[in-house]
């Protein structure tokens, strides 16, 4: 988590455990408008650009997410987990 809101500041960020009670993931928002390096938002449920996205994940934060282990969930278009491999 310390890890995204060092990169994101504007993140939404809570635990799954408020969320759901499930414990060890992160609960944050698919409908904030973040913007990834080249100016595509962060995450978007709707996106079929399967070149830049992984299943509505921008590949930025694919990326950092799997290179430390994490992926991400939609649980609805509105609400993502990201959770440990």
């Amino acid at each position: 988590m310390q890890l995204l809101e060092s990169k994101y500041p504007r993140m939404f960020l809570r635990t799954t455990e408020e969320f759901s009670g499930e414990k060890n993931g992160i609960w944050s928002s698919g409908e904030s408008y973040l913007e990834a390096k080249d100016g595509f938002p962060l995450m978007d449920y709707y996106s079929e650009n399967y070149k830049r996205y992984t299943f509505g994940v921008h590949s930025e934060l694919h990326e950092l997410l799997d290179s430390h282990g994490w992926f991400a969930e939609w649980y609805d278009a509105g609400t993502i987990m990201f959770w440990p491999n």
